[in-house]
């Protein structure tokens, strides 16, 4: 493909359309958004005298789309100024305009007469070159453009993202019959790259791959709890977390979609299959029929299998006893088979461990997911290639752990081949044929690769774009240091990558001692390093647990030392002679962004959510996370000007540290301060290694030099005056704690540069000891400690 898409344009303003053009706009993409022109004036435009005619009528409907993008939760935008890059219009002034852009997206009505039409009103409109896409989640991609030209249907093809579009990482690409094998290519590379999306290769076939696999799990689960006699929330222990499923399992996913949407998927599959028993499977069930006519939909009315109720006590939660339709409490209930199967180790075992157990628990789960597997394996290559397309569509698209072969792996595809052959189940041919020639699983790994089992008999191997990079490949034949917290592992081309891997990746001793082995051995030994990992969070800050009971014990020599060596390694970072590079994603906090902010780069990834939340349990940032925030807020603006009146920044980094901002997205941690211009955003996180690597080797070709040292001009006494007033103020009109006066009070302190004249300038060392005095004297405070542990055992903070 000779052509960059940088403009594009998205047919359609609903909840979808305008999600995707949110997102777009996110990848930097001008994004114009059409809707149909209204028929009827609103009461304000009429009290304005505008008339149907006027422009403002006419956009409507998409401008209030826009608009609502700045209200929705959670946010479809990385931050609300990229707004500006969606222009909405209407499809009849304004079809003329798709000639300018580069990809065309509908993502209107799912009706197959009406999408029709408007691609015979595009293909007027259109530019050869220009890619054309449908976001359907189940029209056929081949009728929408019966009758079209040829080179039309050659730049055409099925995107489907999943709801929301920013968060979910699946994109179902559907090539029709004659679409061009190098518009599928650039789609896939600009999916993955561009837009952060897990791209799978569908056919056209009902609901593709996801909603295929997804809806018939959903169906054949009511139908064993049915039979069975369980109830909802005993389905929901058993499908969520047990067997490697997002926790809301299965009836609270159903709410969350919504059940309108749910049946209407469902019917879609049903009135399309051909197969008189698949076509029964896809059957709605009663109780969801009559769930969807009471307008019980689920959490977008507050009630559908769960009801969410507001009482004088609080909010309270319900579940439907679907046999008498009425809600009744939830019971929190531990199912024996379910806690015993957590014993077994890790997911695979555990999911084994449920399966094969002889308990009514047991014979649920087996039921279900034999007859998933069995699906899944029918289904190939009807929907997909291979299987590793399925497994992809559901660990993306339904936040499944393993897909439905690395599942089948898991329990032993012989042994349960043969119990499914005693209980009269058909296998299919080709999975017969694996076990005939030898090959015990659908996946192998060897020498760093992993292989799959080919339709045609053949191990073949899983391709990955070289933007993906896993340290558990290099970690085999590359690990250089190791201890409990962390590990210094050799990713090659003269690079290493530390990598936490402590529990929940907090921050103690250990991280911090390797931190400092790591820096000596890259500074001997490679061109630079790079600091990231592969948990669900790069970092949630320090162990919290550990300085809580040091402090409860008086080990205050102990808390000091600690405290120090983490502010020395912050130097030791930002002075290191090679380029550290830091890779953030998910929660970044605490301790964690500390980490990162001395970095001589940080490369995120665009779901980074970074702050100093220290506040929140009594105590202020003390790993220097307040004296470099301080920095980034006040050495710029004195190189500009050796005479500008700092407070009005210093009064910034205050209110960024005491009102513990954290930014929902790795732009608005730009915003916020926490990255600079240089830092960069990664918009996939399977590529997050791969760029952070590339930062370093950057780094190093430019003949990266460190910082050079420079003291710190400060406000001193008269700054912090200005800080505790505001803080006073604040504690007198109610809106913080006494308690919170004295944390803000100590970080005014710190902020200020202690009592000093204004104007002064100090060293970072001199700040590094006024926060760690801070930050101990905290800790010393009965307060503090009842928050830091409120936040262990409730997971949120305590304002006392």
């Amino acid at each position: 493909m000779e052509r960059r898409i940088q403009k594009a344009a998205v047919l359609g303003s609903g909840v979808m359309g305008a999600a995707i053009a949110a997102h777009l706009a996110n990848a930097g993409i001008q994004t114009l958004l059409l809707d149909i022109v209204p028929n009827k004036l609103t009461e304000k435009e009429e009290a304005k005298g505008l008339t149907l005619e006027h422009s403002v009528v006419r956009n409507r409907i998409a401008a209030e789309a826009k608009e609502r993008l700045l209200k929705v939760k959670p946010a479809p935008l990385f931050v609300q100024k990229y707004a500006e890059l969606i222009a909405p219009g209407n499809l009849e002034d304004d079809l003329s305009q798709l000639k300018e852009v580069d990809w065309i997206i509908e993502a209107i009505v799912e009706n197959l007469g009406i999408k029709q039409q408007l691609f015979a009103r595009v293909e007027q409109n259109w530019s050869e070159g220009t890619i054309v896409s449908s976001n359907t989640s189940g029209v056929s991609i081949n009728s929408m453009v019966e009758g079209r030209g040829e080179a039309f249907r050659k730049h055409f093809l099925g995107t489907h993202f999943f709801n929301p579009p920013r968060y979910m990482k699946l994109l179902e690409i559907i090539p029709g019959s004659d679409t061009a094998k190098n518009v599928i290519a650039y789609m896939k590379k600009f999916g993955e790259r561009t837009l952060g999306k897990g791209v799978v290769l569908a056919k056209d076939t009902p609901n593709f791959i996801g909603n295929r696999i997804g809806v018939y799990g959903l169906m054949v689960t009511v139908a064993e709890m049915v039979r069975g006699g369980w109830t909802i929330e005993q389905v929901d222990a058993m499908t969520g977390a047990a067997v490697g499923h997002p926790k809301s399992a299965t009836f609270r996913t159903l709410d969350m979609v919504g059940l309108d949407t749910f049946v209407h998927v469902a019917n879609n599959v049903h009135n399309l299959v051909q197969d008189q028993a698949e076509k029964q499977i896809f059957v709605v069930p009663e109780m969801l029929t009559k769930l969807v006519e009471n307008g019980w939909l689920g959490d977008k009315r507050g009630q559908g299998f769960y009801q969410k109720k507001k009482t004088a006590k609080g909010r309270e939660l319900n579940v439907l006893d679907y046999h008498t339709f009425e809600y009744v409490p939830v019971k929190k209930e531990k199912l024996a088979a379910v806690e015993q199967a957590k014993q077994a180790g890790g997911l695979r075992k555990r999911i084994a461990a449920l399966a094969y157990s002889h308990s009514r628990e047991g014979e649920f789960t087996w039921n279900v997911l034999k007859k998933v597997l069995l699906y899944s394996a029918s289904k190939v290559p009807e929907i997909a290639d291979d299987i590793v397309n399925v497994d992809r569509a559901m660990k993306w698209g339904f936040n499944w752990e393993l897909g439905p072969f690395e599942t089948w792996d898991a329990l032993g595809v012989r042994k349960s081949v043969e119990r499914m052959k005693q209980e009269g189940e058909t296998i299919p041919q080709w999975v017969e044929e694996m076990l005939a020639s030898g090959m015990e699983s659908f996946y192998e790994e060897e020498g760093g690769k992993k292989y799959f089992h080919a339709l045609t008999g053949e191990r073949a191997e899983e391709e990955a774009s070289r933007q993906v990079m896993s340290l558990k490949a290099f970690k085999k034949s590359g690990t250089v240091l190791s201890n409990s917290g962390a590990s210094l592992i050799d990713i090659g081309d003269g690079v290493a990558c530390l990598e936490f891997h402590s529990p929940n990746n907090a921050i103690g001793f250990d991280i911090i001692e390797m931190l400092y082995k790591s820096l000596d051995e890259v500074e001997r030994n490679y061109r630079g390093l790079v600091i990231t990992n592969e948990a669900k969070n790069f970092c949630v800050g320090a162990n919290l647990m550990m300085i809580l009971m040091e402090a409860q014990d008086d080990n205050w020599d102990d808390i000091n030392h600690l405290v120090k060596r983490f502010q020395h390694a912050s130097l030791a970072i930002k002075y290191s002679k090679k380029p550290v590079v830091a890779a953030p994603f998910g929660m970044t906090l605490g301790g964690g962004a500390e980490i990162c902010l001395p970095a001589a780069k940080i490369q995120a990834n665009a779901e980074t959510y970074m702050g100093l939340v220290e506040v929140g349990v009594g105590v202020i940032p003390g790993g220097a996370g307040t004296k470099e925030v301080l920095l980034r807020t006040t050495q710029e603006v004195d190189r500009i000007d050796n005479k500008a009146d700092l407070t009005p920044f210093v009064i910034k980094a205050f209110e960024k540290i005491a009102m513990a901002k954290v930014s929902t997205s790795a732009e608005e941690a730009r915003e916020l301060g926490f990255l600079r211009r240089g830092d960069q955003v990664t918009m996939n996180r399977d590529h997050l290694l791969y760029d952070a690597k590339q930062s370093v080797l950057a780094l190093d070709a430019t003949g990266y030099q460190p910082p050079r040292k420079e003291r710190v001009r400060v406000v001193g006494r008269d700054g912090k005056a200005v800080l505790q007033i505001g803080a006073y103020t604040m504690r007198e009109s109610g809106y913080i704690s006494e308690h919170d006066l004295k944390i803000a009070n100590k970080l005014a302190h710190v902020l200020a540069g202690g009592d000093v004249n204004r104007n002064m300038y100090v060293t970072e060392e001199y700040l590094l000891d006024l926060e760690r005095e801070a930050f101990l004297s905290l800790c010393g405070e009965p307060k503090s400690q009842q928050r830091m542990q409120y936040m262990l055992t409730k997971g949120k903070p305590l304002r006392n």
